[in-house]
């Protein structure tokens, strides 16, 4: 299976259902009082964490995802059945960042995890909702609420208790083969895993998940090769364990090496750089290792004294039991997995009242929760509605502002989609 670990969808909760404008009928009843029912409330988008997926592979084919709009309200005051709410299934530790505001608006961390990041809009009133004992046959109901699309981005990151960091080459991929029953790919040549692989390594009772990272490369932080691909699947680990190719094979240099990833971490994320480590230095079973461990404790009793350094053979699988008694040990002290702060993607719906008035090309265009509320209580094609609708502009104060601004006799007002002569 391919694996994609970020996509852009499009997400959109339902409209409400509109209210109904009726008027009981009846044998022998000639005036029956109204009874339009109210329209049903749009269909929420929500999230689910499934952890059998693994992959985002699915929405590099699917980009639009709508909720079911809620029903228009029927006569004999019957509401509208609300619009079905649509989940969307994706894998643990997947991150939901809305693309206009660059909020995180779903951590979808634990498996079964669900968070509703749209809720559907709200359904209208029905005509009988506006009677009144002056207004007995109100001809006009209140519009369903209509939502809006949202682009968002889906980021996968790995939920890992152990990170496994290095360059590229340096056998992490076979240290993950050792200590767990995975069986990622590998090859002796660079960037063989090109994707996360993850393995659960069982110690006495206890177990802990290791997570292979792809090879980093010098300028990762700054997105050479897949620098940020790679990184962003380290942020969620607890602690690392770098990997280092103490055997100087290939012309390499193990200090350099170090300090090179150590770098690309802290130019990434400070957080990054501030996670417990653990040095794993691989292939000790290679002439001239030894040498390159001494002068590797060297370079690091000056530069950081706490650095632990384990020397362990994954071809030989020889040296790992002192390094996993050490992280089983150290996560027992850790904070649990990273969890990202959540923001809603737009403040729950509401007409907060007030209104105000600018001008676009020698358009008087009016906006704000009182003209929301007007026009979705407006019926065009009725003549009382639209009587109302004249009657609240003045009481509400419009008129005389639009007449302050400067509305003649000749401007143009836009309120919404719609758009009209001012009239004195």
């Amino acid at each position: 299976m391919q694996f994609v670990d970020k996509a852009r969808i499009v997400i959109k909760s339902g409209n409400g259902g509109d209210g109904a404008v009726s008027f009981h009928r009846e044998k022998y009843v000639s005036h029956g009082g109204p009874d339009g029912g109210d329209g049903g409330t749009g269909g929420s988008v929500i999230f689910e964490a499934d952890e059998n997926m693994s992959t985002l592979l699915d929405f590099k084919f699917a980009r639009f995802f709508r909720a079911k709009n809620g029903e228009n309200g029927r006569a004999k005051l019957q509401s509208g059945k609300s619009g079905e709410d649509l989940i969307i299934r994706v894998p643990v530790g997947t991150r939901v960042r809305d693309l206009e505001s660059g909020k995180i608006i779903a951590d979808m961390n634990k498996p079964g995890r669900t968070r509703t990041v749209l809720r559907g809009g709200r359904g209208g009133k029905g005509n009988a909702r506006f009677a009144t004992p002056t207004r007995q046959t109100p001809r006009y109901a209140q519009n369903g609420q209509k939502t809006k699309e949202y682009e968002v981005e889906l980021e996968l990151m790995t939920i890992a208790d152990v990170g496994l960091v290095g360059l590229p080459n340096v056998g992490k991929s076979t240290i993950l083969s050792v200590v767990t029953s995975a069986k990622p790919k590998i090859a002796n040549y660079h960037f063989t895993t090109l994707t996360p692989n993850l393995g659960v390594v069982k110690r006495y009772d206890e177990t802990f998940v290791l997570a292979d990272i792809p090879g980093l490369i010098e300028g990762a932080s700054e997105g050479a090769g897949l620098g940020h691909d790679f990184l962003r699947h380290i942020e969620r680990t607890r602690m690392l364990m770098h990997v280092l190719d103490i055997s100087g094979c290939e012309g390499r240099d193990p200090i350099a090496d170090y300090r090179q990833i150590r770098q690309e971490l802290t130019a990434y994320s400070e957080k990054l750089a501030e996670l417990p480590e653990l040095i794993a230095a691989n292939k000790m079973d290679i002439t001239g290792a030894e040498d390159w461990l001494e002068l590797l404790k060297q370079e690091l009793a000056e530069t950081n004294p706490e650095a632990e350094i384990f020397p362990v053979s994954a071809a030989t699988v020889q040296g790992f039991e002192p390094l996993l008694d050490r992280i089983l040990k150290m996560l027992k002290t850790l904070p649990k997995t990273l969890e990202f702060e959540e923001d809603d993607i737009v403040p729950a719906a509401q007409y907060e009242w007030g209104f105000k008035i600018s001008i676009e090309d020698d358009v008087f265009v009016v906006t704000g929760g009182t003209v929301d509320y007007i026009l979705d209580t407006t019926n065009a094609e009725d003549e009382e509605s639209m009587r109302r609708f004249q009657r609240m502009l003045e009481t509400e104060g419009i008129i005389d502002a639009l007449r302050e601004k400067g509305a003649t006799e000749e401007s143009v007002v836009r309120m919404g989609e719609w758009e009209f002569d001012f009239v004195e």
